[in-house]
C-alpha cells in the first residue's frame, strides 16, 4: 500500500488549501475542479463548486447533544490541512487496485470537537469527531444540501424508516416534491442546463442510524430514525422487530469517535457514476487480518423459482423440498463450475435456526457440496439470529456452512445498524461470509468487515413475482444511484423472458422477468454483485448449453472495469476484465436502441475471440430469443449491437495469444 501525506503548519498552500480570510476557508479536490468553501461564523456551512460553478449552495451542518449544539457558537481552537495520495488494494471488487487521493482541512473546536471536510476528483464528504469522555445523546443533526438550480430530482422515495426496495420516482425539480416527502440514499440531482449530476449519499456508518433525505420547508435536510424505546415483533411472519416506541433521540453513543460521513458525488457526464466508488473510499479499512477465506462467487439457489425442476424425475417444490433435491441443486452448481448452493428459508426453523427440518439433513448436503467444491450458504432471520448471536454461529460453524443470508432486519435506526456490525464481526471470527437482506444499503462496511459480500436494498427481481417494478426502466437507473452506496442482491438469471406487454407476475409457481434474455445476462456484467445467484431453474439452464457457458464463466469480482457508453435511465455498456479476459455488459430501458462499442481499451497486437449474445431480430416480440455468434476482435474493433425494447448484449473476449 502506497501512502503519501503531507502536513501543513497553520493552512498554508499547502492540500489545495487556501486561506481566504477569518474563518473562511477552501479545500480544493487534487485536479482542483471541486471546491468545499467552509464558512465558520456563529454557525457552519459549507457550499461545493464545481469548475468554480456553485452546485451546491451555502448549507447549514451541526450536531445537537442534550446540553449544546456542535455548531453553533462555533469557535476555532485549530485546523491542519493533508494531502493524501493513497492506493488501496481492495480484497476484491471491480477493480483490483483504487486510486483514493485527496486534500483535507481538519477544524478544531473549542467545544471538544472537529470537523472533517475532504475533497476528492469525484465527490466531497464531511464527518464530524467528538472528544467527549462521556457518552453522549445525539438528539438531532443537521446536514443540509442545498442544491443550485433546482435539480430534477430521482427519488428513491419512502414514507417510512424500513424498507429500502422501493421503485425510483423522478421529480422535474426539487421545487415539485411535497413538503415531508422522504427518500433514501443516495438520491441522485441532475442540473437539466448543464448536465452535472449530483449524488447524496453517506459512508462509515457505526453506531448511528442511517441518513435519508427529507424536503423540509423546501429545502433538502438529512433525516434519521430515532432511537427505538419499544420493540416486539411482529410484520411478515411474526418475526420481524417492530419499532412501537421511540425516544427523543436518534443516537446513544461513546463521545470520543467519529461520526458517519456526509457525501456529495460529482459528476460531469453520466458515465462517471458507473465507477464511482467514494463511498468505499470514505469507509474504515478492513478489520479481518487474514482474508484467505472470502471468496466471492455465484450460486444455484431454489427460492425463485419455487424449487421447481420441471423435467426432473425428482419430486420437486418448496413443498418437497429433502435432502435429494438440495444434493441435485449441489451437483448442478459443480457441474456448472458455480462456488455455491443458497439454501433460503425453510431448512430450519424461523424462531431456532438451530432447530433444523426433519425433511432435510443439512449437515449431509454440506458435506457433499465440500466433496465438489461447493459452499452452502444458509438463510436465517435477523431476530432469531440475535437471539443467541455467538451460540447460533457457533451452530453454523460447526455444520459446516461457507456463509449465511440474514434477512428482515426492515429497519436501520442506531440498534438495527448495531446487529449489522456485531454479526459481521462475530461472523468472520468464524469465517462465515454473509448475505444482507431487508437490510439497508451499503455504507462501506463491506470494506471494514469484507466477509459481507453482497447487501440487498434494492426492487430486486424478487418482486417479478408480484408486481411490475422490477423493469428495464429500474433497472437502467439501479446503476447510476443505488451502485453507489455498494454492491446489490438483484438475483438475475431468469430464463423466462417476457415483453413488456407478454409479462404477468407469477407467485406461487414458475415466475417471469421483464425483458430480453440478453438483458438479464448483462447484469451479470454491469451491476456490482460479488455474491451472485442463478435464479432460475437448473432443469431451464441445462435447455441452453451455450448460455451457461456465459453465466459458468463470467466472474463476480474484476481486475479493472471500464464504462464504454452510459445515459442514466437509458441505457449503459461496461467492460470488466478478470485476468486476460474481458467482459462487455450492455443493457438498455424498454426503448430499443443501437449502440457501437468501441474496443480500442483492448491491448495492442492482440487477438481476442469474442463469444457474443445478441436480440434475436424477433426479441420485441419473443424476448427469449437472442443469437449466439464468435468472431475475432482486436483493439481496432467496432461492435454494432441492435438492442431490442428491454434488449441486451454480452461478450467474452478470450485472447487468442
Amino acid at each position: 500500500m502506497k501512502l503519501k501525506i503531507i502536513l501543513s503548519g497553520i493552512l498554508l498552500f499547502l492540500a489545495g488549501l487556501t486561506h481566504l480570510q477569518a474563518k473562511d476557508y477552501l479545500v480544493k479536490s487534487p485536479d482542483e475542479q471541486l471546491k468545499i468553501r467552509v464558512r465558520v461564523k456563529d454557525s457552519i456551512t459549507y457550499a461545493v463548486l464545481f469548475n468554480n460553478t456553485e452546485i451546491v449552495a451555502p448549507s447549514l451542518i451541526s450536531m445537537s447533544l442534550e446540553n449544546r449544539v456542535l455548531g453553533r457558537g462555533a469557535k476555532i481552537k485549530d485546523a491542519r490541512s493533508y494531502q493524501i495520495r493513497l492506493e488501496l488494494k481492495p480484497v476484491y471488487g471491480k477493480t483490483a487496485s483504487l486510486s483514493n487521493n485527496y486534500n483535507e482541512i481538519v477544524i478544531d473546536f473549542s467545544d471538544q470537537y472537529s470537523i472533517i471536510f475532504r475533497a476528492y476528483d469525484k465527490g466531497v464528504a464531511y464527518r464530524f469527531v467528538t472528544r467527549i469522555t462521556d457518552s453522549i445523546n445525539v438528539i438531532s443533526e443537521q446536514a443540509g444540501f442545498n442544491l443550485s438550480g433546482n435539480p430534477q430530482v430521482i427519488f428513491p422515495e419512502t414514507d417510512t424508516f424500513t424498507s429500502w426496495e422501493v421503485p425510483y420516482k423522478t421529480y422535474p425539480s426539487i421545487g415539485q416534491i411535497p413538503d415531508g416527502k422522504k427518500a433514501l440514499t443516495p438520491t441522485l440531482f441532475c442540473n437539466q442546463q448543464s448536465g452535472v449530476k449530483v449524488a447524496v449519499a453517506e459512508s462509515d456508518v457505526f453506531d448511528y442510524p442511517g441518513m435519508y433525505l427529507e424536503k423540509h420547508q423546501g429545502k433538502i435536510m438529512g433525516k434519521w430514525a430515532n432511537y427505538p424505546s419499544r420493540t416486539e415483533l411482529g410484520s411478515w411472519g411474526n418475526f420481524v422487530s417492530v419499532v412501537k416506541e421511540r425516544e427523543g433521540f436518534i443516537a446513544r453513543t461513546n463521545g470520543n469517535r467519529s461520526f458517519p460521513w456526509r457525501v456529495i458525488i460529482v459528476a460531469a457526464e453520466d458515465k462517471d457514476l458507473l465507477n464511482n466508488q467514494l463511498v468505499y473510499q470514505l469507509a474504515a479499512p478492513s478489520r479481518i487480518a487474514n482474508t484467505s477465506w472470502i471468496r466471492p462467487g455465484k450460486a444455484a439457489w431454489e427460492w425463485w423459482h419455487d424449487a421447481l425442476l420441471p423435467g426432473s424425475p425428482l419430486p420437486s417444490g418448496m413443498n418437497n423440498r429433502n435432502t435429494a433435491l438440495y444434493d441435485y441443486y449441489i451437483d448442478f452448481a459443480a457441474a456448472s463450475h458455480l462456488e455455491y448452493l443458497m439454501i433460503d428459508a425453510g431448512w430450519s426453523d424461523n424462531y431456532d435456526l438451530r432447530k433444523v427440518k426433519p425433511y432435510v439433513d443439512i449437515r449431509e448436503i454440506i458435506n457433499r457440496g465440500k466433496t465438489k467444491n461447493v459452499g452452502v450458504f444458509l438463510w436465517c432471520v435477523a431476530t432469531t439470529l440475535m437471539k443467541d448471536l455467538e451460540g447460533n454461529l457457533d451452530f453454523l460453524q460447526s455444520i459446516g456452512a461457507a456463509g449465511i443470508k440474514v434477512d428482515f432486519f426492515d429497519r436501520d435506526d442506531q440498534l438495527a445498524l448495531q446487529w449489522m456490525e456485531k454479526i459481521a464481526g462475530a461472523a468472520a471470527e468464524r469465517k462465515l461470509m454473509i448475505d444482507f437482506l431487508g437490510c439497508t444499503k451499503p455504507t462501506g462496511l463491506q470494506k471494514t468487515y469484507p466477509n459481507i459480500v453482497n447487501y440487498e436494498a434494492v426492487r430486486g427481481a424478487e418482486c417479478s413475482k408480484w408486481d411490475y417494478t422490477a423493469n428495464p426502466d429500474q433497472h437502467l437507473l439501479v446503476p447510476f444511484i443505488r451502485m453507489l452506496a455498494g454492491p446489490l442482491d438483484y438475483t438475475p438469471g431468469s430464463m423466462r423472458n417476457r415483453t413488456k406487454a407478454s409479462f404477468k407476475p407469477v407467485d406461487p409457481g414458475l415466475p417471469s422477468t421483464q425483458g430480453t434474455r440478453c438483458h438479464e445476462l448483462a447484469m451479470y456484467v454491469v451491476f456490482d454483485q460479488p455474491f451472485a445467484m442463478l435464479c432460475d431453474s437448473p432443469t431451464e439452464y441445462l435447455k441452453y448449453p451455450d448460455i451457461m457457458r456465459f453465466l459458468s464463466s463470467v466472474p463476480t469480482v474484476f481486475d479493472d472495469s471500464k464504462v464504454l457508453n452510459a445515459k442514466a435511465g437509458s441505457y449503459a455498456v461496461m467492460a470488466k476484465r478478470k485476468n486476460n479476459k474481458w467482459f462487455i455488459g450492455a443493457m438498455t430501458n424498454w426503448d430499443a436502441r443501437s449502440l457501437t462499442v468501441d474496443l480500442s481499451f483492448l491491448p495492442d497486437h492482440k487477438t481476442y475471440i469474442a463469444e457474443l449474445y445478441t436480440d434475436a431480430a424477433d426479441a420485441n416480440q419473443n424476448a427469449e430469443q437472442y443469437v449466439f455468434k464468435m468472431v475475432k476482435v482486436t483493439k481496432q474493433s467496432k461492435i454494432d449491437l441492435s438492442l431490442a425494447n428491454g434488449g441486451g448484449a454480452v461478450a467474452v473476449l478470450r485472447p487468442l495469444d
